[in-house]
């Protein structure tokens, strides 16, 4: 994967449900033990997050937003066509990417340029809820909500805030209470330490990006720090039934791609598939890849036809950590049918 001089650090887990198959590796400037942001990854932390204050009755999916989040969070971030639709959005609509709500890191504003136009050039700067909103309330949303679907790292910033308001905790303690904790995880936490620099950078093309101000401003989509090792033990207690009965995975799966085709993977609550045209492999189809992508090349995925388990990190913006990454499970995955 570094031979290809596009990718400068990797590393990566495989692993079968019973770890009789477990192996590591890295390169570039990876260790296997090394920490790293897991990005939206992340947003897969805030799926079991989401289940459990379901169990616990504090939420439902189909609550309104603004029934748990004080009015300025919503007031007027969904106006399409003249309408104001902020007071219909509910948590469904946030957890499956289908609110409509512009994604404030990638939607282009009346410049031109976008968040991740700034960032990718090393302009460091926080990105909290409230800046987002302010942003959002004068972009032009996608789609009515529930139309159709369409990724937002906006979605999972308001989810964020409704986490802390219902529970009365803040990210970093939740995800220490209800995961990290339970699933001894000691290299695992939400980045806040600006100075913290244990983790390993991320590229954009052969550039070097340190962005420590946005990362810890960005907790609950993306700002989780953690290794192979211990993304593998959340990643197997996600789907073997740890934080909820494993049929509930099952009703995740309401799929919605992401992007029109030739997109590279399906949305459902909470939960991502990887689309595999059947023509790719028709012989060996590697049927269902679940779990999530981040944004940096990072990956936690689970293929319930051979029991496999896939994560780690490519630390790569620019779209060819995902594909390498996509190209070494599928083949992996056909070695083995």
């Amino acid at each position: 994967m570094v031979d290809n001089k596009s990718i400068f650090s990797v590393a990566m887990k495989v692993e079968n449900g019973d770890a009789s198959l477990s192996w590591s590796g890295a390169a570039g400037c990876m260790q296997v033990e090394d920490n790293y942001f897991i990005a939206s990854v992340t947003k897969m932390y805030i799926t079991v997050l989401v289940m459990k204050l379901i169990d616990e009755g504090k939420i439902r999916l189909e609550d309104k937003i603004s029934e748990h989040l004080p009015g300025h969070f919503c007031d007027k971030i969904h106006v399409f066509k003249g309408v104001d639709y902020s007071g219909q959005l509910t948590i469904r609509h946030l957890i499956t990417n289908t609110s409509g709500i512009p994604d404030y890191f990638f939607h282009k504003q009346e410049n031109g340029r976008t968040v991740a136009d700034e960032l990718m050039e090393g302009k460091d700067e926080a990105w909290p809820l409230e800046r987002t909103i302010g942003l959002i309330q004068g972009l032009k949303p996608k789609f009515k909500p529930g139309a159709k679907a369409a990724y937002s790292d906006s979605n999972y910033q308001l989810l964020g805030k409704i986490i802390e308001e219902v529970s009365g905790l803040s990210i970093p303690e939740i995800m220490k209470v209800y995961i990290f904790d339970p699933l001894g995880l000691k290299n695992t936490y939400i980045y806040q330490d600006t100075s913290d620099n244990m983790p390993a950078p991320f590229y954009y093309g052969s550039k070097k990006l340190w962005l420590p101000n946005y990362m810890a401003s960005i907790g609950p989509e993306g700002g989780i720090v953690s290794t192979i090792d211990e993304v593998m033990v959340f990643l197997k207690a996600f789907f073997e039934g740890v934080f909820f009965p494993k049929e509930k995975i099952e009703s995740l799966k309401e799929w919605k791609m992401i992007f029109p085709p030739p997109g590279l993977f399906q949305f459902g609550i909470g939960l991502e598939k990887l689309w595999i045209p059947w023509i790719v492999s028709p012989f060996k189809y590697p049927g269902e890849i679940l779990g999530f992508w981040g944004q940096t090349g990072t990956f936690a995925f689970y293929n319930p036809k051979t029991d496999l388990y896939f994560c780690g990190a490519t630390n790569q913006i620019n779209g060819v950590g995902h594909r390498k990454a996509t190209g070494l499970m599928i083949k992996t995955i056909k070695s083995t049918l």
